[in-house]
């Protein structure tokens, strides 16, 4: 079923294609003990953070080397039937979902971290290597990699859906950091793309792609990424304001001087609340950003008094800092939980999660129009946003079970994206696309690049089996 309220879909179209008992024994054949057709193991696969309740795959194959991969994609192919790639299942617009039914390829067993070049500050690493237990593994030559959307995300997942997060004001997002890639297509070749060069002229860019394109135009089995010298001082500071207009002036001020601030995050007072709750916390509840700063002792220190110079005349006060290690980590792990926060809040809730990103003198236009009617409605709601690059978060708790509050919440989801398109924002920062935002996409980009979209994918991808029914439907 297909239907839309305002150019949002409420719900996926599922119209599953039958998987032969063929393809079922041939995988069983091939990949024993790393085959399954287990309820509970479909399930596990058939359902990631947004709201959309839609049937499990037909079959989980858990994929431990790219030949793994390349052999279940061809088969997959022999019979016409979807391939779905999965990670740790922490994706927020129904990436992952089997919309089509079909197979859903784990690759979280690839987990190699492959090669450390730290000389060049590169890395290579199998798709399942999370953010977290990267950084673990190059920590020792003094480097690190910035890209944190908050979960505890796969480098592949991350690169899949064109990931970022809190440190993107400084450091960019997947697109920039992604070097070259190892992919199966369609048909169960490996190819490779791009190198560890910093730069190359040499044809067409199938790297950038590739990031972004949500696992539809092939399976990425291999990544390369940059990595970045520990900063020689971190200071993270929190800062209240009496109103949200106040906070957002603030940031505005903060990125239009150039302060190469790492960190620049917005929560209301609302969110806040659920936060200090949810992580036993006692902040301040207000608007706050939440900031963090990179460089020499001297560098920091100087973007220190700027920042303080720009909040205090927008209203800011009540400077808190967070100097050791430990401080940081507990500050930015509530802050990493404000989802969880959110959705704990309301038991037995959803949250219909959305994000918009605007230019950012636009960004107070974008926000706070957003916030007053997500207040009018009377729905549950958090907010967080990577303000520093106009870029921000909301997520409206329903109840699963009733029709009206979840068309409410993907009425206020239609009214902030298409606010931020006539600001000559996009849809989605960093979430994607999925299913959530199909019509969006077409509303913002136009007719004719949705078309070129669909010539790419039926080029690479002619029988539609690389998570068929994402981005656009054909």
């Amino acid at each position: 079923m297909d239907s839309t309220q305002s150019g949002s879909r409420l719900l996926p179209d599922i119209h599953a294609r039958s998987v032969p008992e063929a393809l079922i024994g041939a995988l069983r054949s091939r990949f024993d003990r790393q085959f399954s057709t287990a309820l509970v193991v479909r399930e596990q696969h058939g359902r990631d953070e947004s709201a959309f309740s839609v049937p499990p795959p037909d079959a989980v194959v858990f994929a431990q080397s790219t030949q793994d991969v390349a052999d279940a994609v061809k088969l997959a192919a022999q019979f016409l039937v979807p391939v779905i790639p999965f990670g740790v299942g922490t994706s927020l617009e129904g990436h992952l979902l089997a919309v089509q039914g079909g197979i859903s390829l784990d690759v979280s067993r690839m987990n190699l971290v492959l090669a450390i070049h730290a000389e060049d500050l590169t890395v290579t690493v199998q798709p399942g290597v999370t953010r977290k237990q990267l950084n673990e593994a190059v920590k020792s030559t003094g480097l690190f990699f910035p890209i944190d959307p908050g979960a505890d995300a796969t480098i592949g997942g991350m690169s899949a859906t064109r990931a970022s997060g809190t440190n993107a004001v400084r450091y960019g997002t997947m697109r920039e950091n992604v070097l070259a890639l190892e992919v199966v297509t369609a048909a169960g070749e490996i190819i490779r793309t791009g190198t560890r060069a910093k730069k190359s002229a040499a044809g067409y860019d199938l790297t950038r792609l590739l990031v972004g394109s949500e696992g539809t135009l092939g399976v990425i089995t291999e990544v390369t990424v940059k990595l970045y010298p520990l900063p020689e001082a971190v200071l993270a500071a929190t800062c209240c304001f009496g109103s949200l207009a106040e906070a957002v002036n603030s940031t505005i001020g903060i990125i239009q001087m150039g302060i190469p601030i790492a960190r620049c995050e917005l929560l209301d007072a609302n969110t806040i609340r659920m936060v200090n709750r949810h992580a036993h916390l006692t902040l301040t509840e207000s608007a706050m950003l939440l900031m963090e700063f990179h460089g020499s002792p001297a560098g920091v220190q100087e973007q220190v008094e700027a920042v303080q110079a720009i909040a205090s005349e927008h209203g800011g006060q009540a400077f808190e800092w967070a100097k050791t290690p430990e401080e940081r980590t507990r500050l930015w792990a509530a802050r990493h939980n404000a989802y969880f926060a959110g959705v704990q809040s309301r038991p037995g809730c959803k949250a219909i999660t959305t994000d918009t990103c605007v230019p950012i003198s636009r960004l107070a236009d974008a926000l706070l129009d957003s916030v007053t009617e997500a207040q009018a409605s009377g729905l549950s709601y958090f907010l967080v946003g990577h303000v520093g690059d106009g870029n921000f978060h909301m997520g409206y708790l329903i109840d699963p079970n009733d029709p009206v509050e979840r068309a409410q919440a993907e009425q206020l989801n239609t009214q902030l994206v298409q606010r931020a398109l006539r600001l000559g924002g996009t849809c989605t920062g960093e979430h994607g696309v999925g299913l959530h935002k199909m019509d969006f996409l077409l509303e913002e980009t136009g007719a004719g690049a949705v078309a070129m979209m669909r010539a790419i994918k039926q080029a690479l991808d002619p029988d539609n089996i690389l998570n068929p029914g994402k981005i656009f439907s054909l």
